[in-house]
């Protein structure tokens, strides 16, 4: 009986030793990645929709303030228009204000305008009502909350935007591309048939072929400045800033044959997909988002009237 509960012991001993390592493998894995975050700003107190919300801090400057010019804009009155700047020297970060009305205030300390402020993990910059926290290059928190933010603003199946994340930020881009003078066009399109895939090959198959175009159109079909995403069903979206609706109109053609010529193939079957699609641009007086995709979704419509698989421009 003895010589049993010994062999437990050895075996339970094991056991824990394996799961330790695992735990240490994993924990070391993670630190490593952490290595290559930037240094990084997390709202936490802010408007709605804004706390949580992070930014990492890649160029020499990064200006913060309600001007919709700023890197960091923030839609709120009691910050200037340009409030303050994060400058990035080698691993080193300051924050400078830039003679705003509320100030800078980090660790409960007003900074005087102008004078450049080293920053330490952690530390808090209070910008009129909005607080920032401070993380340092390769902070195991910065990669945590980025990993957050994209679950919460990403569709897990196909890795585009969720429509919540839209519906934020498209008045936002809509505000940008007026205030810089710069054109912005906006495609809508959705699976041609997809309720006949889905009878065919049942809705694993339907989630396949939403997957597999998510990541066709996500990586292969949108610039870094664009953003694409799903609005819901087999409907996506994308802004196209800086593009006007001839250049939107040659992208939503690129997309439909590229979607046309992709080998969607499940279950050893292929399974044949198109897409109907619907530009609109904005136009000088437009300043509403449901005004622009209503005029897109109208261009979509017209597309599945006249026999799907094609791109309608609005007028």
């Amino acid at each position: 009986m003895s010589h049993n509960q010994s062999d437990d012991s050895v075996d339970n001993n094991e056991y824990e030793t394996e799961k330790t390592v695992l735990s240490s493998d994993t924990f070391q894995g993670r630190v490593l990645s952490a290595e290559n975050t930037p240094p990084s700003l997390v709202v936490l107190v802010g408007p709605p929709g804004y706390p949580g919300k992070q930014w990492h801090l890649t160029q020499a400057e990064t200006i913060v303030g309600r001007s919709i010019e700023c890197a960091i804009f923030i839609d709120d009155r009691s910050l200037s228009r340009n409030h303050c700047r994060f400058m990035l020297m080698g691993v080193d970060v300051s924050v400078v204000d830039m003679g705003s009305t509320n100030k800078t205030i980090v660790n409960g300390m007003t900074l005087p305008p102008l004078s450049p402020h080293r920053l330490k993990t952690n530390d808090q910059i209070k910008t009129g009502n909005v607080v920032f926290k401070y993380l340092e290059r390769g902070s195991l928190e910065a990669m945590s909350t980025q990993e957050v933010q994209e679950r919460v603003s990403k569709d897990p199946l196909t890795g585009a935007y969720t429509k919540g994340e839209l519906l934020q930020r498209a008045p936002e881009i809509m505000k940008r591309a007026e205030t810089l003078g710069e054109p912005l066009s906006l495609i809508v399109f959705d699976i041609d048939f997809f309720k006949k895939i889905n009878d065919s090959f049942g809705h694993p198959g339907g989630d396949y072929v939403l997957k597999e175009l998510g990541h066709v159109v996500g990586t292969k079909l949108v610039r870094s400045q664009d953003y694409f995403a799903r609005f819901g069903g087999e409907e996506f979206v994308i802004l196209l800033l800086g593009s006007n609706s001839r250049q939107a109109m040659d992208v939503a053609e690129r997309i439909r044959t590229t979607v046309q010529s992709h080998q969607f193939t499940y279950d050893n079957a292929q399974i044949p997909v198109t897409i109907s699609l619907g530009v609109a641009e904005k136009l000088p007086h437009e300043k509403n988002w449901d005004v622009l995709f209503e005029r897109a979704d109208k261009a979509l419509y017209q597309s599945k009237k006249t026999g799907r698989n094609k791109v309608s421009l609005s007028p």
